[in-house]
């Protein structure tokens, strides 16, 4: 027998995973999320933080792919304006590199593959006129500027998971698929709970497995031995990033053109830092103890002093992240040169039907997670109509007006507030906010103070809606308090948190 039954389990909770499970729960089906670790504990969390076409990869005809992504840029920019933004990118032109020209005609594409409404049209510029000093290398003397979109990749993800929940869905986080097995028309799928060691069993009518880089892992592992051989093969590659101090003024990033024919970018990040990324390098193992290598270190800091005036060094670096991205192999392909498009994967192993993902980009999870749904429901004999390109998420309905001009409201009705610390509670959850705020009138109704403007109300919200369990959940993922807040801040918390969650996770 079976302890839980739903019509569609998913397995993983990156984007992808959360993307299909909130599109599944708003077309009418019973759904279950298991995540072995935390929401966004992977790949998702460990982004260059973009939603962009991919300019670099009209060089590779990549053009249905690049459309795709600037179509969806539009969308999401709409449906999470709180986490999502657009930025400014400078292009310094390397004249060893790309001609001007051609750099010129990619952008010109750029600007119309898809249809633009929210940002700016590229331009070229001269570093040599502009009215403040460039911080580029003396040997860049024009460029181009573009527009492309920044992005809270891990809050995407929760608030993907939020909605899900919202419509019913099942989210289990820290919960691990060990075996599924396939019947005539349902597949039974066993799961161990990571912290209470409590064995769970699933019959679902559907199944997805959204694994990312863990995907391939999970087929040959699950018992799915027919499908073994068949399934797409992945390529794993790891890209890692660099977190120094602050090194300009102003919030533009710079995209970096280099020897290798690759592209690096150098990006404002939480308001004090830069963040300097990404690499390319294949990596075998376990996706969860990737970590930066000293090749990749001296490539990010020899990138960023080639082009800039003021150089950096390893001492000034104050934190490092890598993440693994599964794309799907092409036999041959160098790394850069692999697509980001995504496969998808039909097991026959049951009538009922299952699905693999293989590959994917953070940009195109939701029209990803349309076409995974489109495709069960058909398979299933099901019907629900497409909706999630014009809802928005949780906490981005803003009504008809700009970010801007919510978060000026938002100083007036919460005027008790530092102003840094309403920014980011706007930013970071938009309308959700009231869901802690409300009724306050001053910091001491917000509960404990942990230090660094880090308060109960906050660390409640997120246990109880938003699955936190742990400090990493906290501090790295739903928020990205780690880079700020104190050494004594972390302890508080630390010591807290255990109670907290034992009184208000659901």
């Amino acid at each position: 027998m079976s302890d839980i039954q739903c019509d569609l389990l998913v397995i993983g909770g990156g984007v992808n995973g959360a993307g299909i499970a909130r599109d599944a729960a708003g077309r009418g089906l019973s759904v279950v999320l298991i995540e072995a670790e935390d929401l966004a504990s992977g790949t998702s969390s460990a982004s260059t933080k973009l939603i962009h076409g991919g300019l670099r990869y009209l060089e590779f005809f990549e053009f249905k792919l690049v459309r795709e992504s600037l179509q969806e840029r539009e969308k999401l920019l709409r449906i999470a304006p709180h986490i999502i933004w657009p930025m400014e990118f400078i292009l310094p032109h390397n004249v060893q590199q790309r001609p001007f020209w051609m750099v010129r005609f990619g952008l010109f594409l750029y600007d119309h593959l898809a249809r633009r409404n929210a940002l700016n049209a590229s331009r070229a510029l001269s570093f040599k006129s502009m009215n403040h000093p460039s911080i580029l290398s003396e040997r860049y003397v024009r460029g181009f500027s573009y527009a492309d979109c920044w992005a809270d990749d891990s809050r995407l993800v929760v608030l993907n998971a939020r909605d899900a929940a919202n419509m019913g869905a099942k989210i289990l986080t820290r919960t691990k698929c060990e075996r599924i097995t396939p019947s005539s028309d349902h597949w039974m799928v066993e799961t161990l709970a990571q912290n209470s060691k409590e064995k769970l069993r699933i019959k679902a009518s559907m199944v997805v497995n959204a694994a990312g880089p863990w995907a391939r892992d999970l087929i040959d592992s699950a018992g799915l031995e027919k499908s073994s051989a068949n399934a797409s093969a992945m390529r794993l590659v790891k890209g890692s990033h660099l977190i120094a101090p602050q090194q300009y003024e102003g919030a533009h990033a710079y995209i970096l053109q280099q020897d290798d024919k690759r592209v690096s970018f150098v990006i404002p990040y939480e308001g004090q830092y830069t963040l300097i990324g990404t690499t390319e390098e294949d990596y075998q193992g376990d996706p969860s103890d990737c970590m930066i290598s000293d090749a990749e270190f001296d490539y990010l800091l020899k990138t960023y002093n080639q082009h800039f005036k003021k150089p950096i060094s390893k001492k000034d670096v104050v934190w490092t992240y890598s993440g693994v991205r599964p794309l799907v192999e092409e036999e041959g392909a160098d790394s850069r040169a692999v697509s980001r498009d995504y496969s998808l994967y039909t097991h026959e192993e049951s009538s009922a039907p299952m699905i693999s993902v293989f590959g994917g980009k953070l940009t195109t999870y939701r029209v990803l997670a349309e076409e995974v749904v489109d495709k069960l429901l058909y398979l299933s004999g099901r019907s629900g109509a497409p909706w999630t390109a014009d809802k928005a998420l949780p906490g981005g309905d803003i009504p008809d007006d700009s970010f801007e001009a919510f978060f000026v409201r938002q100083v007036k009705r919460y005027n008790w507030l530092p102003s840094d610390l309403l920014y980011r509670y706007a930013r970071s959850y938009g309308r959700l906010m009231h869901l802690f705020l409300e009724g306050a009138k001053s910091l001491k109704d917000l509960g404990q103070h942990y230090g660094d403007h880090v308060y109960e109300a906050e660390i409640l919200y997120l246990v109880h809606y938003e699955w936190a369990r742990g400090i990493e959940d906290i501090l790295w993922r739903r928020s990205k308090l780690g880079v700020h807040v104190s050494d004594k801040t972390i302890a508080r918390l630390e010591k807290a948190l255990p109670k907290i969650v034992k009184e208000h996770a659901r």
